[in-house]
């Protein structure tokens, strides 16, 4: 299959290479783009009425048909072959996140293996829409736990996983649906309507991947029946119908507890724990979380290749 080629590049390179600061600089990243374009069109169509929830659904599918629409044509122009799945795999490279968000997250391990509280909330600030300025060291923890997971599902195995299926314009289609539900799929009072379908739509979007995430964490771990225990028992109790998975599975594998009650703004939300019988997770058990996922990667890159081989 040339798509799971093209898209074990594009893993490969974001790997290594992530995408240079230099090139951010100068042309800024693909998402971006997805974002200045949502910004604009959220501007424009989001006003208060009956019609609110339509004209939001209207922006989800212009932009990620022209999205993917745009990705179609660039896969038109490339040669066939193993040249057109390489210069594939390039294009797809910036919509994958393995490199970024283990990045993200080591520095939070970094912060906290250092004592620097302080510090360590302002990185895990950096991937978390919770407040984080009252964490201490095991909330600190728990928060860049449940980022792991959950965006192991949304920024690595579902993207890779549409762009399997369907070349570039699955992973970039799937990576506008995911930017639409990130920035307009909020159940605010500007946002609860207008990015109803976006949120919708994305819940659809991560729904196998997600579970594939929790399945690809349990065989990481080698412990895969105690991980399907707690996520027979407890993914289904999370708030998101997918996030619970990847969450529940990181909770087992490490062997900490997860979610339970957190700030946003100004609201507590009293979640459910996952494997709320474990302990607080601490430093070392993020640094065991962090090699999980380059373990998981590299169950995902070696799955890639033997479906490339087939």
């Amino acid at each position: 299959m040339l798509s799971a080629g093209a898209m074990l590049v594009a893993l490969g390179l974001e790997a290594v290479f992530g995408w240079p600061e230099a090139i951010y600089r100068r042309i800024g990243h693909p998402v971006t783009w997805i974002g200045a374009a949502i910004t604009g069109l959220e501007a424009r169509m989001n006003r208060p009425g009956p019609l609110r929830t339509a004209a939001g659904g209207v922006v989800t599918v212009v932009v990620t048909t022209s999205v993917a629409a745009a990705a179609w044509v660039l896969t038109q122009l490339l040669p066939a072959g193993w040249l057109g799945m390489v210069l594939s795999g390039v294009l797809a490279a910036p919509f994958v996140a393995a490199r970024s968000l283990h990045d993200h997250v080591a520095a939070v391990a970094r912060r906290l293996a250092e004592n620097d509280l302080v510090q360590a909330r302002q990185e895990v600030a950096k991937i978390v829409g919770r407040k984080t300025n009252a964490l201490d060291m095991q909330g600190v923890s728990r928060a860049a736990l449940e980022s792991l997971a959950e965006n192991a599902s949304d920024g690595v195995v579902a993207p890779l996983f549409w762009g399997v299926l369907f070349g570039l314009p699955g992973i970039a289609g799937y990576k506008a649906i995911n930017t639409l539900d990130s920035m307009i799929g909020h159940r605010t009072p500007r946002h609860a309507e207008f990015g109803r379908v976006a949120a919708r739509l994305d819940d659809l979007a991560n729904w196998l991947p997600a579970r594939l995430t929790a399945g690809l964490f349990a065989l990481a771990c080698g412990r895969p029946g105690q991980v399907a225990r707690i996520l027979a028992a407890d993914a289904r109790r999370h708030r998101s119908p997918n996030a619970g998975w990847p969450e529940a599975a990181m909770a087992g594998a490490v062997g900490v507890r997860l979610s339970g009650p957190r700030i946003y703004g100004a609201v507590v939300a009293e979640e459910p724990w996952l494997n709320g019988g474990a302990r607080d997770p601490g430093g070392d058990d993020l640094l065991a979380g962090l090699k999980l996922y380059r373990r998981m990667g590299i169950g995902v890159a070696l799955v890639l290749l033997a479906l490339a081989l087939l």
